[in-house]
């Protein structure tokens, strides 16, 4: 191997220098002062999350390519985050949402996984060079990643982009997409939130349940809701990396014997060990949600689950030349298509079940942004609904594998032609 040329080469090093832009960048998030309220208003958190790391990559201060680290972060911290965003689901309390949220939301699921798709087919009889390219550089690869975003958030995008093998600029250009689209939608629910009576009024739906749901999620809440003591950490350690263990080992034991038994299966992803991977630690973490673990939300799961998220997107964001994200702007396009059928499919079945606008729009952000800004969605209608968003998101995390997942297959046969 050559050796690199990057002024630092050592691993603790870059890994302390993630560590300060993650912290750096939340600070600044959580700053009162006037400049950072603004700027944070325009460019999102995670964007800079990806962008910052990017920038020692791109000038050579670091080599991303020869680091360890994203490799840890992807085999270890990943699974254990999929485990702590997903222990803390609570289908029942989901169900008691009522139908009209649980529709909307797997509506806007449902969209994505088409929509997808869908966009592909439009831009590529339009421009078929927008969408092609070869090997880990295909454009339908790098679909994935934006489906395992806009289903479940951040975690199950990078594993899409494992278990799709995705190159790290087409990944980088992807990355812009998903920000610029979802970010363009986000400040069309905001605007339209502060008009929601009006909208619901002329609907003619009932809001009666939200009120009754606000008074519910304030309760739970309140009920389950701790400052986390040491024993709850090793709790969330224990589960999230034990979880981890068992999956590596269901991945090394099922990945080769169906490589070895049935080779073909090769197309659909299940001779991939990080598939495996990535499968076993959601389902470990959503059959967790029916015992008593799930209380460990109130010790801070998900926020363990996130902190381990945001060092992974670090670690992939080393990897990008920021250099090729503009290479190919008609990719802007697919996503817009792609959004926009989202939207205009939720827009239908809102109307059709006479939804509250509420649930339009917190269901779909559940999807498209996740746990980052469907809390933010919900907050504008009433800041007591802010959980709701949560809720919904969480519900996404577990299903944004298996979604993304979906989407991706149908993307490789329309690839394929």
């Amino acid at each position: 191997m050559n050796e690199s040329t990057a002024l630092i080469t050592n691993d603790a090093v870059v890994l302390g220098l993630l560590a300060i832009i993650l912290g750096g960048v939340f600070w600044t998030q959580q700053s009162s002062h006037p400049f950072f309220r603004r700027f944070y208003t325009f460019v999102p958190a995670l964007l800079l999350c990806y962008f910052l790391p990017s920038l020692l990559n791109t000038f050579n201060i670091i080599d991303g390519s020869e680091s360890r680290l994203y490799f840890v972060a992807s085999r270890y911290l990943l699974p254990a985050c999929l485990v702590l965003l997903t222990l803390s689901i609570d289908l029942p309390a989901v169900a008691r949402l009522g139908n009209k949220a649980v529709i909307m939301f797997f509506t806007g699921t449902f969209g994505i996984i088409v929509g997808g798709p869908l966009a592909l087919l439009v831009v590529g009889a339009i421009s078929p060079e927008t969408v092609g390219g070869d090997g880990p550089d295909a454009v339908w690869r790098g679909m994935t990643t934006i489906a395992g975003s806009w289903i479940g958030g951040g975690a199950n995008q990078a594993a899409m982009k494992e278990v799709f093998d995705v190159g790290n600029n087409l990944f980088g250009q992807m990355i812009a997409v998903d920000v610029l689209c979802a970010s363009v939608w986000l400040a069309i629910l905001l605007f339209f939130a502060g008009r929601a009576k009006a909208i619901d009024a002329k609907t003619g739906a009932d809001t009666t349940a939200i009120e009754d749901l606000q008074r519910r999620i304030e309760a739970y809440h309140a009920q389950h809701a701790r400052i986390p003591r040491l024993a709850d950490l090793m709790f969330l350690a224990a589960i999230g990396f034990g979880v981890t263990a068992v999956a590596h080992f269901g991945a090394d034991t099922l990945a080769p014997w169906i490589a070895a038994n049935a080779p073909g299966l090769d197309r659909f992803s299940l001779t991939s060990g990080f598939f495996w991977l990535v499968v076993i630690a959601t389902t470990g973490g959503l059959l967790l949600s029916f015992t008593p673990a799930r209380k460990l939300e109130g010790a801070g799961a998900s926020t363990v689950g996130s902190a381990f998220l945001y060092i992974l997107v670090a670690s992939i964001g080393m990897q990008m030349d920021i250099t090729a994200v503009l290479s190919n702007p008609g990719l802007f396009a697919v996503g817009m298509i792609w959004i926009g059928f989202h939207a205009i499919l939720l827009l239908i079945v809102g109307k059709l079940i006479k939804a509250p606008f509420f649930y339009l729009a917190v269901g779909s952000q559940a999807n498209v942004g996740g746990a980052a800004s469907a809390p933010v969605v919900a907050s504008a209608f009433h800041p007591s609904l802010a959980p709701v968003g949560v809720l919904l998101a969480v519900l996404g995390y577990g299903v944004g594998t298996y979604g993304a997942w979906l989407c991706g297959q149908i993307l490789r046969v329309i690839a394929a032609g």
